[in-house]
């Protein structure tokens, strides 16, 4: 004699499995949303307090994606594993973010002058390819 098992739905675990794939398909579309969006190369400071203006690269990158553009910071990424302080790496990552600068499909500039020298290297580089560049300056607040 075999048993049968009642069936019974959990609408609670219903609901919640519903939710759950309903969030999923609005990622999802996000992901495929942002697929189209256009590259924005993002120029700003690295060298002297590296501290603050990796954070501070990491909040412009924010502010292009909030815009709804792809933000590419070669700065952010090449020092991972190039060193800043040896002279081929450091041409070397240059000549790589200038190649993903290439790729871009605008140039946003951020902070005030005076640029640092690889500022002004990716902004010369962006006139040279008629990239369209933008400025961002940011007011400091007093203290």
């Amino acid at each position: 004699m075999g048993f049968e098992m009642e069936k019974r739905v959990d609408p609670t675990a219903d609901t919640a499995v519903a939710h759950v794939m309903r969030d999923q398909r609005r990622k999802l579309k996000r992901v495929k949303d942002c697929a189209g969006w256009p590259m924005v190369y993002v120029v700003s400071r690295y060298a002297g307090d590296v501290k603050k203006n990796r954070a501070d690269a990491i909040r412009y990158c924010r502010y292009v994606l909030g815009r709804k553009y792809m933000p590419v910071a070669s700065h952010l990424l090449y020092p991972q594993f190039l060193s800043d302080n040896d002279p081929a790496d450091r041409m070397m990552g240059t000549a790589f973010g200038l190649r993903l600068l290439a790729l871009a499909d605008e140039v946003w500039v951020f902070g005030k002058k005076p640029y640092s020298e690889g500022m002004e290297r990716e902004i010369e580089e962006a006139q040279r390819l008629k990239k369209r560049v933008r400025y961002f300056e940011e007011e400091r607040r007093k203290k």
